[in-house]
């Protein structure tokens, strides 16, 4: 008990004087002239773009655009950092941009273009940043310093991988303009909207719950998605802008994909809570039998699909699939410190739940937006394709899980374990099924 109150303070002296549910003022708060300054100023760049690149968007995305800015404008009102995001990424975006001058030839000729801003260096620089914040974190477990310098870490990996985001947009209309489009509609743009997704999700429930202990767990599964990214952007030449196929050609795109990834987003998010939660359930059990299934689960998360592909074993791929068990086996085997850090189990079941219910809300949108697309695309909205069928299965799995928790009271590890599934489940939809099924939703075939 006292091992979690020494924890629990020390979390809160990171925080700069936190209280157990976070810091109101950085948070949520009356809204003040700041917040009439921040609307102010994203009108200010909505008009700007409605002025000077109209002629780039239709009548739905100057629609989206508008509605971003009120949108924008409460989730900054919400959250208070994500102002300072915003306003950081446009300018950096914007600076870029002039940079660019037009002509897409100085992404080699300008130094702050070819190291820094343009849309494949800053991405690249992203997943830099993240492999770096997750040793920091876990390093953090035992040195409160550097916790604080994965969350510096984190926080710049998602400054550089949304304004990659942003600038590769403008680059694929400098490219052509039948060729912009906005940046998720491969699997190289929604992997980067999946790393940002979660780490954001994660940094506000990291500031909202006073603690940086879970912060190694969830950048696991973002520096997986990093490593993936890195792996086929070289091997796969998946970073070049291609244009789009005729059924992405929708302005349902611009709604479904991204509400989709923050499905996906807090999916990973919650099995991350899910596998601490399990951690600090079991620091200080010695019976390995009881670890035994976690220990599974966790291999499970780490074999790669793509070692058991036609072509050959990757050795890039089994790499990596050593290095994770290894890690999983190294966490089980440092679980009485780990656990020490942690926050109470109570704290963990509450983000868990938490990053469910949103995911589920999101998802379903998704869901019924996919349907509506499938409708305009190929005249009908159901016709279990198998990115269809495997969507289901997931929104069935998650409805279960909040079925079983509001209605049956689901608590503890089972509800834990039940999340690690979920992510097996999730983990195939979103990527085996382009690996080993075939159908309509071809975009992100491997």
């Amino acid at each position: 008990m006292s091992a979690n109150t020494s924890s629990s303070s020390t979390d809160i002296l990171w925080q700069g004087s936190l209280s157990p549910t976070g810091d109101a003022r950085a948070q949520r708060g009356k809204p003040d002239w700041t917040d009439i300054v921040f609307f102010l100023l994203l009108a200010a760049g909505a008009g700007y773009a409605l002025t000077g690149y109209s002629s780039a968007m239709d009548y739905y995305e100057k629609i989206i655009l508008c509605g971003a800015v009120f949108v924008l404008t409460w989730l900054g009102w919400l959250w208070r950092p994500l102002r300072r995001l915003i306003i950081a990424c446009a300018l950096a975006a914007g600076l870029a941009l002039l940079l660019y001058q037009d002509d897409l030839a100085r992404a080699e000729q300008v130094f702050f273009l070819k190291y820094l801003f343009s849309s494949q260096s800053a991405i690249l620089w992203m997943s830099a940043l993240f492999i770096l914040a997750t040793a920091c974190y876990w390093i953090g477990i035992f040195s409160p310093t550097a916790a604080w310098l994965g969350t510096a870490l984190t926080w710049g990996a998602v400054f550089a991988g949304v304004t990659g985001l942003l600038v590769r947009w403008r680059e694929g209309h400098l490219m052509g303009p039948d060729l912009g489009h906005i940046p998720v509609s491969n699997l190289y743009e929604v992997f980067v909207l999946f790393s940002l997704i979660t780490a954001l999700f994660y940094l506000y429930y990291e500031r909202k719950y006073a603690t940086r202990a879970l912060g190694g767990f969830v950048l696991l599964v973002i520096s997986s998605a990093t490593v993936f990214l890195l792996w086929y952007a070289f091997t796969r030449d998946a970073a070049q802008i291609q244009p789009l196929v005729p059924a992405l050609k929708s302005w349902w795109m611009k709604l479904h994909v991204p509400a989709n990834f923050i499905g996906y987003g807090t999916f990973s998010l919650s099995a991350m809570v899910g596998f601490a939660y399990l951690v600090k359930q079991h620091g200080t059990t010695t019976s390995w039998a009881k670890l035994a299934p976690l220990f599974v689960l966790g291999v499970l998360l780490c074999v790669e699909p793509l070692v058991f592909r036609t072509d050959g074993l990757s050795a890039t791929w089994m790499i990596y699939f050593g290095v994770g068990v290894v890690i999983v086996g190294g966490i089980l085997l440092g679980r009485r410190r780990i656990a020490q850090a942690l926050p109470s189990l109570e704290v963990l079941d509450d983000i868990m739940y938490r990053a469910i219910a949103i995911g589920f809300a999101f998802f379903t949108v998704a869901t019924i937006l996919g349907a509506l697309w499938a409708a305009d695309a190929w005249g009908a909205y159901w016709q279990w394709d198998p990115k269809e069928t495997w969507a289901l299965i997931v929104w069935l799995n998650y409805a279960a899980w909040l079925h079983m928790r509001l209605m049956k009271g689901l608590r503890g590890h089972l509800a834990a374990y039940w999340a690690l599934v979920g992510l097996l489940i999730t983990g195939f939809a979103f990527l085996g099924v382009n690996m080993f099924l075939s159908g309509l939703h071809s975009y992100g075939e491997l």
